[in-house]
């Protein structure tokens, strides 16, 4: 295989959260990337040095990357013969019923058998049921046995701040191609952490799982706080002062986005809905906009009042509205026929006005994303209402 070869990866997925970040960072080490995606849109955007979505630190590497030349742009798989390393970041996600949908991801793995030879080597990024990479390994059969997975793990947006600094853990069964693998991320990451290939499929689900339960114990103690008329902020307080064992008790806020909820769902499958802790996580997330709808209700006069949403993302910091609770509660404000004004600093939509108009009109202000910008806001708690789950302000 020769030196140009070599130097190629095709990132199937390459506009996307997962896929990009990781192109720009291979890419700030000289390689070549195919950026393969279905999102015309998008790829045009990245060529024309436009970021897609909000990722710190990416506009100047994307600007690199393009006058050098490192990136080819393509929506289809054509071109994989010149890449040595094939690398999945494309989405797996949940159906109504909350159980995986693959049938996208596998009719990919299909399509690549075809074209895939048993030199290059195959890594699975995605965030997958357990058991799907060796599902993988049998509808490859013996066209290619060098299949590696290696789960992402960083915070959206942060990809390119995280990725040196987070272990990258490999699986893979076939010792060459592990080397190779692991020769290759150690280009952007500080350290190769090896498992089996079932250890490292649970590990990312589990991560995400994790996280998500743990907000569910501090979304549980404000609803408890809630129904008893208790301040949340001050019980937690006194919970964790000179009380280190305490201490892991987090904020309370708007738990979703396009991970937490549908690993903790593919973990559920996967345990054949004996999950019970993320399916307890799940019920007292996704029921937190009610309970801010029922905080609402108990000013006087809430029908007759403006009622500004303040950040719109599923989180701070992020434009990704994927998933967002605070969407979800948008909408059922809009059910309930109340007057509503929106705003969002990284979200912008048609209906949406700046935070200081928002702040100058509600009579009722509402904190959908903690976004920084918001920590310094002065509103006046005398004239208005404040509903900060997160406690930002």
């Amino acid at each position: 295989m020769n030196n140009q070869t070599s130097n190629h990866i095709s990132i199937i997925g390459g506009a996307g959260h997962v896929g990009l970040p990781l192109g720009l960072a291979f890419a700030s080490k000289n390689f070549k990337i195919h950026l393969i995606d279905k999102n015309k849109k998008a790829l045009k955007n990245i060529e024309e040095n436009k970021m897609p979505f909000l990722e710190i630190g990416a506009k100047k590497l994307l600007q690199k990357a393009n006058k050098k030349k490192l990136f080819f742009y393509e929506n289809d798989l054509s071109n994989i013969s010149k890449s040595k390393y094939i690398i999945i970041c494309i989405g797996t996600p949940i159906d109504k019923k909350l159980k995986p949908d693959l049938v996208g991801f596998y009719g990919l793995i299909k399509k690549l058998k075809n074209r895939i030879n048993k030199n290059q080597i195959l890594v699975v990024r995605s965030s997958v049921l357990p058991g799907t990479n060796q599902k993988i390994k049998k509808i490859l059969k013996n066209k290619n046995s060098n299949l590696v997975y290696g789960p992402e793990r960083i915070v959206q947006s942060k990809s390119l701040i995280e990725l040196p600094k987070l272990p990258q853990i490999l699986a893979c069964e076939k010792k060459s191609a592990f080397e190779s693998s692991k020769k290759l991320f150690l280009k952007i990451s500080k350290k190769i952490i090896k498992t089996s290939i079932l250890e490292a499929e649970l590990i990312k689900l589990y991560s995400n799982a994790n996280r998500y339960i743990n907000f569910a114990i501090a979304n549980q103690l404000y609803t408890i706080c809630h129904l008893n008329n208790l301040d949340f902020k001050r019980v937690r307080n006194i919970m964790q002062d000179g009380y280190a064992r305490n201490l892991n008790l987090t904020n309370a806020g708007f738990t979703a986005g396009p991970c937490l909820v549908k690993d903790t769902m593919q973990l559920k499958y996967f345990t054949k809905n004996s999950f019970s802790l993320g399916s307890a996580a799940m019920k007292v997330n996704e029921n937190i906009p009610n309970l801010i709808i029922d905080k609402l209700k108990k000013f006087n006069s809430y029908k007759s009042k403006k009622i500004g949403l303040l950040g719109l993302t599923f989180k701070g910091e992020t434009d990704d509205t994927r998933d967002s609770l605070s969407i979800v509660l948008l909408n059922k404000l809009k059910k309930l026929n109340l007057k509503i004004l929106q705003s969002d600093e990284y979200y912008k939509t048609k209906n949406g006005i700046s935070k200081k108009e928002l702040i100058n009109k509600s009579d009722i202000i509402i904190i959908g994303a903690p976004h920084k910008a918001y920590k310094k806001l002065k509103i006046n708690k005398k004239k208005k209402k404040l509903i900060d789950i997160w406690d930002i302000i």
